[in-house]
């Protein structure tokens, strides 16, 4: 069985030409670029399609692009709501010390003296470094950057990660 990793979500069309605008769920630039392909999952399809990136460019925080297969909204309307996806042999290589989403996403996270703070659940990237926001249960949701100063351990067969809680970014400290 192939597994799919995100990498956008198609939120709308964009003028009649068959652009479509992306919600991007990756941090590789080379994932829009012409010529790649990548796998269409329509909203409620568990079959993909292949398609090929025709054009690419940067409007408004989203990412408009156009499918070579494809050139009139007619076309794409019933492209909304859809997922594009890479399967596991189109992954970039990481860095050390680096991870893909998926990994992070679900990892429980404690700190180093042991107190359990809950599960990240999501990844933002709002400039120089990523912040997982970890649930917590019945409590406001955690932002931990992910900095060297407070993330110690990641271990992701283990979906665990360790932090080193700087001053003042744990609510109610004991």
């Amino acid at each position: 069985m192939t597994t799919y990793f995100n990498v956008g979500k198609i939120v709308n069309t964009h003028g009649i030409k068959g652009e479509v605008k992306i919600v991007r769920i990756t941090d590789f630039d080379d994932r829009f670029t012409p010529g790649q392909r990548l796998f269409l999952f329509k909203k409620g399809s568990n079959q993909p399609e292949i398609v090929t990136i025709k054009s690419h460019r940067q409007h408004k925080g989203f990412d408009m692009v156009m499918f070579e297969e494809y050139n009139n909204i007619n076309d794409v309307e019933l492209f909304k709501e859809g997922m594009l996806r890479i399967t596991e042999a189109y992954q970039t290589p990481l860095e050390e010390d680096a991870y893909y989403y998926h990994e992070i996403l679900g990892c429980e996270v404690s700190t180093s003296e042991g107190r359990v703070l809950g599960e990240i659940k999501e990844i933002l990237s709002p400039g120089a470094n990523d912040v997982w926001v970890v649930k917590q249960t019945g409590k406001k949701d955690i932002l931990i950057p992910y900095i060297e100063d407070v993330v110690k351990e990641v271990d992701v067969n283990n979906k665990r990660v360790t932090i080193e809680p700087m001053e003042g970014l744990l609510p109610d400290e004991d």
